[in-house]
């Protein structure tokens, strides 16, 4: 279907937003009225610069506050409302978006208000103009879609129909099955917008906390369902007001509001999209660092040995168990201490998920191996995270173990079975695009988000895995962008045995995260422990959570540069990260690094 987005939704001036727009692949925008203003170029400028980018102007907005007024204050409305529809024409604009009136002094009157409407679009057809009629959730007197539309119906005009709103039809409640009685040719506009359920004032809600379909908790492809039942053929457009956008780059904004909207045309079978394929587990996890020392020092005490080294790439693989890390030293890496810059998931279908997320706008990585290197392909995730599509050890696709040349044979380690989970610090003004993403290219699951108390605000955590949870990611943000530094990515590496695990580490020179006291106080209120179990988990730092499924025992090394690792025991049927435990875990940290004053 045709994809269009309101100048709104990004950030910058209108040219930036247009090239943006064109960029990601959107049919049309809707030219927000402010933009206009605020633009330096005429009308006609702006035109000829859609046109140039391939784009059509599907929709001026808004017009408001004109209908069911007294009639001295009707007739300046269509004055302005002439000056309007002569600007429109000079855009090449042929549909005004009119919102229901907010004004205090609008009268409740449906019949006026229908007589009005009729008057100006008989205004409207003269510029070769169609209306829009839109109901807002905090209309005066006209707030859900059923009323403005039998407004409409009774006006009778042919250049009269409503624009739908999902955020207003479905942030009040209404019953969208309602839209399938509307004529498809009346439903001259479709905008979308997804929001999460927060209990706030709805004009305030509208405002600020849009954001782009399957990143709230609308059901839109529910109500896109009823409105395509009804043969409605314009376009699915996103307006969608959200502070976070409109202080994010337009680019990267543009790329994932059109890859919600191909997801949202695949859930109601508009977008023959690959299809998605879900990974099985973590092949391996990618470190990159300037530094080597202190990363493989604590590589070597977490047991892991180094097992292989590339042939053509400054690049080490380290093994304990079935989780396999990549240390890449090259002279390209940034000067840090050490940061998670990849992963390699197991594929059933490599190519078919490289497929599935060029289809979704990934951008697919360049090979920077040699020829005949059998590094597989690799897209960029939205934070910059470079994904890596795997088969290894299985016959078919080339094993990307094949670049490398063995060192040593490894050995038992400390107990570490593999990876558990991947934890990913996101941009601030990512987060949504991060879990869109993941959910969407990945086919992962997301569970819900949590909100976690760090003391110098709040972070925000979300996690998405496959159904067998082989491959566990979990993304967080903190609510400061200038402190994402310290919240830095880590592994979590499973264990059958925490606390020997934890022994030997400490044993083999490793520094465990030091908890305070009070933690495990509480924790002897909490959870009936033995005195004995009780020392263990106060001496090595080890955190404990129990849910009706199982327990969580976990503990943390010290960070190395923005990475640092977390040795996990599940037992029983948990399925959580110990977000309970997180605030404790984030004071630690900060305390370390007052000590450290880094």
């Amino acid at each position: 279907m045709r994809t269009s987005i309101a100048t709104v939704c990004l950030s910058g001036s209108l040219t930036e937003k247009l090239d943006a727009a064109a960029r990601a692949g959107f049919d049309g925008v809707e030219i927000f009225e402010n933009d206009l203003l605020a633009s330096p170029l005429t009308p006609e400028e702006i035109r000829a610069r859609c046109a140039d980018l391939g784009l059509g102007i599907d929709l001026y907005q808004p017009m408001r506050d004109v209908e069911a007024v007294p009639e001295d204050e009707f007739a300046r409305n269509l004055r302005r409302a002439r000056r309007k529809f002569e600007l429109m024409s000079r855009l090449g604009a042929d549909t005004v978006l009119v919102c229901s009136s907010v004004r205090p002094h609008a009268v409740d009157d449906d019949a006026l208000a229908a007589e009005q409407l009729s008057r100006l679009a008989d205004t409207a057809r003269e510029f070769g103009v169609r209306v829009a009629y839109e109901a807002l959730a905090w209309g005066r007197h006209v707030s859900t879609y059923d009323h403005a539309w039998r407004i409409v119906e009774a006006a009778g005009h042919p250049a009269l129909g409503t624009c739908l709103d999902s955020f207003h039809i479905l942030s009040r409640g209404s019953d969208p099955r309602g839209i399938e009685d509307i004529p498809g040719e009346k439903i001259f506009f479709l905008q979308l917008a997804d929001a999460p359920l927060p209990a706030m004032d709805v004009l305030q809600w509208s405002r600020h906390y849009r954001c782009f379909p399957g990143q709230g908790g609308f059901d839109l492809a529910g109500l896109l369902r009823h409105v395509l039942a009804t043969g409605y053929d314009g376009p699915l457009s996103l307006e969608v007001f959200n502070d976070v956008f409109r202080q994010a780059e337009a680019g990267p904004t543009a790329v994932d509001a059109r890859r919600s909207l191909l997801l949202l045309e695949e859930t109601v079978g508009r977008a023959p999209l690959p299809g998605p394929v879900v990974p099985t587990g973590v092949a391996f996890a990618g470190l990159v660092t300037s530094d080597a020392e202190p990363l493989t020092a604590l590589l070597r005490a977490l047991g892991f040995t180094r097992t292989a080294r590339h042939r053509g790439a400054p690049v080490a693989l380290w093994e304990q168990g079935e989780a396999r890390i990549l240390v890449d030293t090259g002279p390209a890496v940034r000067r840090d201490g050490g940061r998670l810059s990849a992963i390699g998931l197991e594929s059933p279908d490599p190519a078919g998920a490289v497929r599935r997320a060029e289809a979704l706008l990934a951008p697919v990585l360049p090979r920077r191996r040699p020829a005949g290197d059998a590094a597989p392909e690799a897209v960029a995730a939205p934070d910059g995270t470079e994904l890596f599509f795997c088969a290894t050890g299985r016959p078919g696709p080339p094993d990307w173990r094949a670049g490398f040349e063995e060192t040593a044979r490894p050995a038992p380690g400390v107990g570490v079975r593999g990876i558990d989970h991947v934890a990913l610090t996101q941009p601030w003004h990512h987060f949504d695009e991060a879990v869109l993403f993941h959910r969407g290219v990945l086919g992962l699951d997301a569970q819900e988000s949590v909100d976690v108390a760090d003391p110098y605000g709040l972070l925000r955590s979300r996690a998405v895995a496959g159904p067998d949870g082989g491959v566990r990611i979990v993304l967080s943000v903190g609510a400061a962008p200038a402190d994402d530094t310290l919240h830095a990515q880590h592994l979590a590496l499973a264990t059958d045995d925490v606390v020997t695990a934890a022994r030997r580490f400490r044993a083999a020179g490793g520094s465990l995260l030091a908890v305070p006291a009070n933690y495990h106080d509480d924790l002897a209120a909490r959870f009936d422990l033995t005195d004995g179990e009780l020392e263990t988990y106060r001496d090595l730092g080890i955190l404990y959570d129990r849910d009706a499924r199982g327990v969580f025992r976990h503990c943390y090394t010290r960070t190395v540069g923005r990475v640092f690792f977390e040795l996990v025991q599940r037992d029983g049927g948990y399925r959580g990260y110990g977000a309970v435990n997180a605030p404790v875990r984030l004071a630690a940290q900060h305390a370390v690094r007052g000590l450290t004053g880094g």
